[in-house]
């Protein structure tokens, strides 16, 4: 299968797709209160659209995809992108990252569609602090749709936990004893500078604490790519598979030199960078009629540019888009 590889020599076999900038929830460190800058619903990528492009990616060598938002779970026809893209020759992983307001009612639809994983985004186990977070009264919703997940039978649910000094850094050993309870996946994630929403959050160096973590709970590392998708998360599991923790430390210990992935914004924008304003207009380019050959030529430009690494720490204003503009 043919390789997209970067000029730094990185091996890009991961795609995010966006599929809605919008989300039911404001979360401090992603959207403000009073957002209103969304893309029309009328700029959206369609089903047919999502398709055609993703199987572009695949056929040149992408295997995992993971959808993302805003919250995807708004589209209602999102068992349907996922069952479509399932079927793609070479696809081997497919996942989704929600927030799970909605996922008492989605889960059972999305794991029947041939979705293999998802990422839920759970910053507190306190409702207050979570309403804090997010804006909305939403933690009974989301404890629900962890438990419909669970019962629907995924093979790997994933919990992220934006860490933030003074809001939910203590929360963090009752989070642990609720992952280890439930056989969830815990993932501690430092805070991004993306958008001010993002610059404005109270970050925290998680390097040294996962290390701690582990020790203290008797975990031992995980090697790369060991049965938890491709992502950037250092890994340490139990030896009863009770818990597994990660730790994902874009600011503190980037990995820049490790990325193997892209994402696709939900007009259809080739964001080659999460820090970078670096991007290809795809979606722009398939709706003024561009054949495949070109659409793929543009994807390997896209990808014979993409930077070597963000600059959230030098230039941490660069970037004024918000989380939910760029997906997950």
């Amino acid at each position: 299968m043919p390789a997209l590889i970067d000029p730094y020599h990185r091996v890009i076999d991961y795609l995010r797709v966006s599929v809605t900038d919008r989300c039911d929830l404001r979360c401090t460190y992603c959207l403000p209160k009073d957002f209103k800058g969304f893309e029309e619903p009328a700029h959206w990528m369609t089903l047919a659209e999502m398709r055609r492009l993703v199987g572009l990616f695949v056929a040149l060598g992408v295997h995992r995809v993971r959808l993302t938002g805003g919250e995807p779970l708004l589209r209602r026809d999102l068992p349907d992108l996922a069952a479509g893209l399932k079927a793609l020759p070479g696809l081997r992983d497919l996942s989704v990252s929600t927030n799970a307001t909605r996922l008492d009612r989605m889960a059972l639809p999305l794991k029947a569609a041939g979705v293999d994983r998802l990422n839920i985004s759970l910053d507190s186990l306190d409702a207050d602090c979570m309403t804090r977070i997010t804006g909305h009264d939403c933690l009974s919703k989301i404890l629900r749709g962890i438990d419909a997940a669970m019962q629907a039978g995924f093979g790997t649910i994933k919990l992220n936990m934006v860490v933030q000094r003074g809001v939910n850094d203590h929360e963090i050993d009752q989070m642990m004893a609720y992952a280890r309870r439930n056989r969830l996946v815990l993932r501690l994630i430092e805070p991004m500078p993306v958008g001010h929403t993002g610059r404005s959050a109270a970050g925290y160096d998680l390097r040294a604490l996962g290390e701690a973590l582990a020790h203290r709970m008797g975990l031992i590392p995980q090697l790369p790519g060991a049965g938890h998708g491709g992502g950037p998360a250092r890994y340490w599991v139990d030896a009863h598979g009770g818990l597994s923790l990660g730790v994902i430390t874009p600011m503190s210990q980037h990995f820049c030199q490790t990325c193997n992935r892209v994402r696709l914004g939900v007009d259809g924008t080739l964001y080659l960078c999460l820090g970078q304003n670096d991007q290809v207009p795809l979606g722009r380019m398939l709706r003024q009629g561009a054949s495949d050959d070109a659409l793929r030529q543009a994807i390997l430009a896209g990808i014979a540019r993409k930077p070597q690494r963000h600059e959230f720490t030098d230039r941490p204003e660069k970037v004024v888009r918000f989380m939910a503009q760029t997906g997950g």
